[in-house]
């Protein structure tokens, strides 16, 4: 292998390793300058988002799958955690908070997406159960196109009309449609281990660092005049994912591993997709794609510490068997 394909390797396992200084720097970036980040724009997202969804389906393997029918109950139990958790934790979020309609729907479209690719990279660094993560992230995923329209109609319909169609037919376009593109490629252009390991997460980190910026620049000022509210309501949330998802696993007496994986699949959502739909389908309401935006850079940073706490939480029940 050449020098520059190792430095190559190396930036981008680095790059990897940074994803949650490098969004909180670029969101800061973008709040302060938005008229320099602002060169990226909000229709860019939908675009970036099926990158990431694409290096999604590069890096799967048909075996990912395999998890759904070995251990279906692990997989229902997470995948009912999941769906039940994170709308409901949004929707009395917006009561407890009043939070006005924009800010509202932005909220609930975080809860009722699936859970992101970030959340397997957590469960890994956690040593929690990274077959189970994967299956419950691949599984939410694929029913996205039918789950996350239903969910904000039921949640975020008082504040706005939701086109349960047009949805449907987003999601299946900017998630479904690349990570299918991302297997069948797979299938028959086999990827080196590195690329998928290193050069994949790198490019989805870059991807989601620029929704971030282009969300945060595009609405700086609104921002700045009801950013703390929205910040505390986005922190809530998704401690409070991490909380009762680990509380569902130790109440029906799963590992520490299994609960690991819950916790931080619950916890973590593919806030990319919420900024996506928000862009695409509540146009006039400008702050909708704020919350989607804060919580791609908490959940990274918030993950990344809990990651730590809770493997040495897995260590100790593995040392004591």
């Amino acid at each position: 292998m050449s020098n520059a394909s190792e430095y190559m390797y190396k930036t981008c396992v680095w790059i990897s390793r940074k994803m949650a200084v490098i969004v909180l720097l670029t969101a800061v970036a973008a709040l302060l300058w938005p008229q320099a980040v602002g060169v990226i724009k909000t229709s860019w997202i939908s675009w970036l988002l099926g990158i990431v969804m694409f290096g999604m389906g590069l890096a799967m393997r048909w075996e990912d799958f395999r998890v759904v029918f070995v251990r279906p109950k692990d997989i229902i139990v997470g995948f009912l955690a999941q769906t039940t958790i994170m709308p409901l934790l949004a929707w009395l979020l917006t009561l407890l908070f009043r939070l006005p309609p924009e800010i509202a729907v932005g909220v609930v479209l975080v809860g009722c997406c699936p859970g992101g690719t970030a959340s397997n990279v957590i469960t890994y660094l956690a040593g929690g159960d990274l077959a189970l993560s994967i299956g419950m992230t691949s599984v939410s995923t694929l029913l996205a196109p039918l789950l996350t329209p239903l969910l904000t109609f039921l949640f975020a319909g008082k504040y706005v009309d939701v086109d349960f169609w047009t949805m449907f037919m987003s999601i299946l376009q900017v998630i479904i449609l690349p990570i299918a593109l991302g297997l069948i490629i797979k299938r028959f252009v086999p990827m080196p281990d590195k690329v998928i390991k290193n050069v994949l997460p790198a490019v989805s980190t870059i991807a989601i660092t620029l929704i971030v910026a282009a969300v945060v620049s595009a609405n700086a000022d609104k921002l700045l005049h009801c950013g703390l509210m929205v910040i505390v309501v986005v922190i809530l949330h998704n401690l409070l994912g991490f909380l009762l998802g680990i509380m569902v696993g130790k109440v029906l007496g799963l590992s520490n591993k299994k609960c690991t994986a819950i916790s931080v699949e619950v916890g973590m959502q593919n806030s990319g997709l919420a900024c996506s739909l928000a862009q695409q389908h509540f146009q006039a309401m400008a702050l909708a794609t704020v919350p989607g935006a804060i919580f791609s850079v908490w959940h990274n940073i918030s993950g990344s510490i809990y990651a730590r706490l809770l493997r040495s939480w897995n260590e100790k029940e593995h040392e004591g068997k």
